[in-house]
């Protein structure tokens, strides 16, 4: 069944700057087979006829012709009956983790390994288990024991919270599109950073969300890094002009940017956000993982004022801190909404595993040495990444960042789409720039993780090396892997 229709426009708009000089047909096969890869293009969509097509490109027929022909032979395309050229995805996608175990290096998924006492907590969780047998096991709200203790950790940070202002959920994103459908109709406005985390925005246009993006940049070498962030200017302004419903927001460590909103802006962006009765949606799954920031946690003001006007939602999880495997999250809301986040739930799911969530319960209480750990792996990771490029790249814009796990890596030239092809053929899956923007933005931007081990981060950018000396030699056939991004 074909789901999306894709137009002669929209298509344009996300192939970006995709002529390479070499054959045309062949550079626009490339292209589509590399959005199709990394998700650009959805499988099972209908890509625009031939003739639209070549109009809107300014290229004849008979380049696109043979552009979805190419396709076609290598099985990213196919022919059904009253529907046109559907994208499809050849084979079976293999599942990569970091390892470099049969040549493959997947640096598409920016999450650090299992904590080394994951397994311990989860033996010792399974004789937690019996005392939970009495119920139905169908959970749509959160076991007391953990919801008292994500209460309890909010608290510590000064922010008064109760067990029923929590809803445990099955992840960040399960939560992100929970309150996407909950608080998004179609049609309605919603701010978004860009560049941002590629699922979010696409759980937000599932939704019918209408996006209205404002700027994130990084520092540039030589320039005051005050200058980088969020463009307050344009985040106001968007505000005031779109009214959107709900504004989704990373103001810890960014993802990919690695930025922080400065307090004074969070209280700025807060009031003018409950001006116009835009809820905001904090993502903090990565707000902990500082490595430089001393464990300073900078909350939205509205949690530390019970009563201030404006709502702020916050969204966590333990899949970056923890294991990406371990798949529990939560929000913290007001009561009302946490109410009909739960009436909403059963439609797509019935509730959290319960014995994931008591695993949890333990590995809360050793946080503070978890997260200890974990700042100290990243700030081996970050400084060696920066080394490394720095000596491999010398022209590349590397900005330093307080936190996260990646790094926004300016390359220079527009040309992002065509390295991470060319990567993929020595080894190496990493997402290209677009993948975290609208429209083919962002071809300069690379997001290169450093939660990986150093020898993996070496061998990583011996591939982006040798991906980059050929990228302008010659043409680069793709070799079919799938990266999804996290």
């Amino acid at each position: 069944m074909v789901e999306n229709q894709m137009s002669a426009r929209a298509l344009e708009a996300r192939l970006g700057e995709w002529r390479d000089g070499g054959s045309a047909y062949r550079a626009l096969a490339d292209r589509i087979r590399l959005l199709t890869l990394d998700g650009r293009i959805p499988t099972d969509s209908r890509l625009p006829a031939e003739r639209d097509l070549s109009a809107r490109l300014g290229v004849s027929r008979t380049t696109v012709t043979a552009a979805y022909r190419r396709l076609r032979d290598t099985g990213f395309l196919v022919s059904v009956r009253g529907s046109g050229s559907v994208a499809r995805l050849p084979g079976v996608p293999v599942a990569h983790t970091g390892s470099a175990a049969g040549g493959i290096l997947d640096f598409s998924k920016a999450t650090m390994p299992a904590f080394a006492g994951l397994a311990d907590a989860a033996r010792a969780a399974v004789g937690d288990l019996p005392g939970q047998l009495g119920g139905s096991g169908f959970d749509p709200v959160g076991i007391p024991e953990l919801r008292a203790a994500i209460a309890d950790r909010y608290r510590a940070r000064g922010l008064p919270t109760d067990p029923e202002q929590i809803m445990v959920t099955i992840g960040a994103q399960h939560a992100i599109a929970l309150l996407a459908r909950v608080l998004v109709g179609r049609g309605d406005r919603v701010l978004i950073e860009m560049p941002t985390y590629p699922h979010a925005y696409e759980a937000l246009t599932a939704a019918g969300a209408r996006l209205v993006p404002v700027t994130v940049s990084t520092a540039v070498p030589g320039e005051d890094a005050a200058t980088a962030g969020w463009d307050e200017t344009a985040l106001l302004q968007t505000l005031r002009r779109s009214n959107p419903v709900l504004g989704y927001l990373m103001p810890d460590f960014h993802n990919p940017t690695g930025r922080t909103m400065p307090a004074e802006q969070r209280e700025t962006v807060l009031s003018a956000a409950a001006r116009q009765g835009t809820v905001l949606v904090v993502d903090e799954t990565i707000a902990e993982l500082d490595i430089d920031r001393a464990g300073e946690f900078l909350p939205f003001p509205a949690y530390a004022e019970p009563g201030r006007p404006g709502d702020v939602v916050a969204i966590g999880s333990v899949g970056k801190t923890v294991w990406g495997g371990l798949r529990v999250g939560w929000i913290r809301a007001e009561r009302p909404l946490i109410r009909r986040l739960v009436a909403a739930r059963s439609a797509n799911d019935l509730g959290t595993p319960i014995l994931e969530q008591l695993i949890v319960v333990r590995l809360l209480a050793e946080m503070p040495a978890i997260l200890e750990g974990r700042r100290s792996e990243l700030r081996v990771g970050r400084d060696h990444l920066e080394r490394l490029l720095a000596a491999r790249f010398p022209d590349w814009q590397v900005p330093h960042v307080d936190g996260g796990i990646t790094a926004w890596v300016n390359l220079g030239l527009p040309v992002s789409s065509q390295l991470a092809l060319a990567a993929r053929n020595h080894g190496l899956l990493v997402p290209a720039g677009p993948r975290f923007g609208l429209d083919g933005a962002f071809e300069r931007f690379l997001r290169i993780p450093f939660c990986y081990s150093t020898d993996e981060m070496d061998l990583a950018v011996d591939a982006l090396g040798l991906a980059w000396d050929s990228l302008l030699r010659h043409p680069v056939p793709d070799t079919g892997y799938l990266a999804d991004v996290v």
